[in-house]
C-alpha cells in the first residue's frame, strides 16, 4: 500500500494523470476547524469546506475516484447547494475531482492552474478553473468572507491561500506541510527561498490566533506553522552553508538533515529527497 500511495501522490504532484487506485476503503473523515469552517480528511491534499444556509464552497477535492464520497461528506456536514470552488493549486491530489465538481459549481483558482492543466497530457476542459485571478479575488458567501490570495514562486507558481475572515481559519494548500517536509515543485514554479518568504509572509499577514488547514497533516494554527518555518529555514541554512563550503550532494547526503528533523521524513519527501530538492533549489 505504502508504495502504491508514493506513486500515486507523485503522479498527481507532477500533473500526471492519477494511476489507476481503489478508493473504496477510502474513509472520508470530517472535522471541524472553527466556526462554519470544516476539513475532511481522505486521501490525498486536505479538503476545506464553508459550510453556511446559502450554501457550501469547497476549497481543493483530492482525486477523482473519491469525488462521490467527498460530495456525501459534505453533505452531511450541510445538505445545501454546492456554490463556489476554489483550487489551491494544480495537483492532482488537490484538483483530481474537478471534472466532477465543475458541473455543479464555477472553479476558483489563479490563472497558473488553469494554464498547467490544459497543458497536461491528457487535458480535460472539465476540469478546467473558470474564473481566474492574477493577485487574488473575494468571494462572499452569506455571513463569510473568503479571501483568495496567490502567493508566487512558493510551492508553485499557482499557489492560493483562502482565508475564512470571519470563522479566522486559514487554508494554506501546500504550502505548510504539517510536521513533515514539504514538496517543492521545482519544475512546476515552485521555488526554495520563495516557499520559505511565502510561509513568512503568511505568519506575519495573517491574525496570531488563526486556525490552519495544511495542505498535509492535521489541523493546526499559528504556532504550528512557526515550527515548520523554523524547520525549513534551518534546513536552507544547513545546505546553504555546506555548499558555500564546496560539499558535494553525495557529501550533503550523508551530513544528513540532523537529528532534529529526522522524524519530518513520510511516504512521499524522505531526508534524502528534501536535501535533494534543496541542493538543486539552492544551487
Amino acid at each position: 500500500m505504502k508504495n502504491k500511495f508514493i506513486t500515486l501522490i507523485a503522479s498527481a504532484c507532477l500533473g500526471l494523470s492519477a494511476v489507476a487506485q481503489d478508493f473504496s476503503k477510502v474513509e472520508i473523515k470530517t472535522h471541524n476547524v472553527a466556526g462554519d469552517v470544516y476539513m475532511l480528511e481522505g486521501y490525498g491534499g486536505n479538503i476545506g469546506v464553508l459550510s453556511t444556509n446559502k450554501g457550501l464552497l469547497l476549497v481543493d477535492d483530492q482525486f477523482q475516484g473519491l469525488a462521490e464520497k467527498i460530495e456525501q461528506a459534505m453533505k452531511e456536514v450541510n445538505d445545501k447547494p454546492l456554490k463556489y470552488v476554489v483550487n489551491t493549486h494544480y495537483h492532482g491530489d488537490h484538483t483530481g475531482s474537478n471534472s466532477y465538481f465543475s458541473h455543479k459549481a464555477p472553479i476558483f483558482a489563479h490563472e497558473n492552474v488553469r494554464e498547467r492543466l490544459s497543458n497536461k497530457a491528457e487535458p480535460n476542459r472539465d476540469e478546467l478553473p473558470v474564473v481566474t485571478y492574477e493577485n487574488g479575488v473575494n468571494i462572499y458567501l452569506d455571513n463569510e468572507h473568503v479571501q483568495l490570495r496567490h502567493f508566487p514562486t512558493g510551492h508553485t507558481d499557482g499557489d492560493t491561500v483562502v482565508y475564512f475572515k470571519n470563522a479566522n481559519v486559514i487554508h494554506t494548500g501546500d504550502l505548510f506541510f504539517n510536521e513533515r517536509f514539504p514538496y517543492i515543485d521545482l519544475k512546476g514554479g515552485g521555488d526554495v527561498k520563495g516557499y520559505l518568504k511565502s510561509v513568512k509572509t503568511i505568519i506575519n499577514d495573517y491574525p496570531s490566533d488563526a486556525k490552519i488547514i495544511p495542505g498535509h497533516g492535521n489541523i493546526t494554527d499559528i504556532a504550528g506553522y512557526k515550527v515548520f518555518a523554523a524547520m525549513i529555514e534551518y534546513s536552507i541554512e544547513r545546505v546553504e552553508k555546506a555548499l558555500a563550503d564546496g560539499k558535494t550532494e553525495a557529501q550533503i547526503l550523508e551530513m544528513g538533515i540532523g537529528e532534529k528533523y529526522k522524524d519530518y521524513s513520510w511516504a512521499f519527501i524522505s531526508e534524502e529527497r528534501w536535501l535533494k530538492t534543496l541542493v538543486t533549489g539552492l544551487q
